[in-house]
């Protein structure tokens, strides 16, 4: 039977059909791609700014925390049912719209907490010195604590994705974009098949994302040797913005 399954999924992916016209799977995986992205991008937009100031400033702990413990606590395929669902003006018609709001208040708790994460775990001393040679807030932000937690920012942005990826796919089942409409008619027509297709293709492009994230991450962790450099080169670069001529007066 397993053999059986397997193999209808396969000739399913091998149909040349499968592979063309606005329901084909270039098509839905460029949805897919679309809705995920944006979603992430909107998500980080909001989340991001929020993390780093509160971070830089030791504040807003207990709002981090709240934020990602109720982005854990709501369902996002509820939301998404109530955006669809609600009349206006408190409903939207398009359901790539619905679909997108939705994912967006998923992925910030994750993005949030990890930033804010990221930058709180940052070595007060090494911010001290910096704020010894004479950086403002700003320039210790971005250039000593901002580059130390890059690898735990990074870390925020691929859970995020890989959430949003899975949850796009319920999605469908709201009639949304995506991988997961093959999912959902597989269901409704009982087509393992295509059911399993689906599945696999989900899947595929979850963890290639994946893997892409996990090789970003690792390129950007700073090594002992930089970090120990870190300050030193932000103490040169402070030092030369304080040479006649090139600020003015201080």
């Amino acid at each position: 039977m397993s053999g059986s399954v397997v193999g209808g999924a396969a000739a399913w992916l091998a149909d040349p059909a499968r592979w063309s016209g606005e329901a084909g799977i270039p098509a839905r995986l460029w949805e897919h791609v679309w809705v995920s992205g944006v979603s992430v991008l909107v998500a980080a937009a909001v989340a991001l700014p929020v993390a780093l100031v509160l971070g830089h400033l030791g504040r807003g702990g207990a709002l981090a925390s709240a934020v990602a413990n109720l982005g854990r606590a709501v369902p996002t395929l509820a939301v998404l049912v109530i955006l669809v669902l609600s009349p206006a003006p408190f409903g939207i018609a398009n359901v790539v719209t619905c679909t997108v709001v939705a994912l967006v208040l998923f992925a910030i708790p994750p993005i949030l907490t990890n930033a804010y994460a990221g930058i709180r775990a940052v070595d007060a001393d090494l911010v001290e010195a910096a704020r010894g040679m004479g950086l403002t807030g700003p320039q210790v932000l971005f250039r000593v604590e901002l580059p130390l937690a890059v690898p735990l920012v990074v870390a925020g942005l691929r859970i995020a994705t890989a959430q949003v990826i899975a949850t796009a796919t319920i999605a469908a089942f709201v009639a949304g974009p995506g991988l997961g409409r093959f999912i959902s008619a597989g269901f409704g027509n009982q087509d393992t098949p295509q059911l399993i297709g689906g599945a696999f293709l989900v899947a595929t492009f979850a963890v290639l994302v994946e893997v892409a994230f996990q090789v970003l991450q690792r390129r950007l962790t700073p090594s002992r040797s930089s970090r120990t450099g870190l300050v030193e080169d932000v103490g040169a670069a402070a030092v030369d913005t304080r040479q006649p001529g090139l600020t003015g007066s201080l």
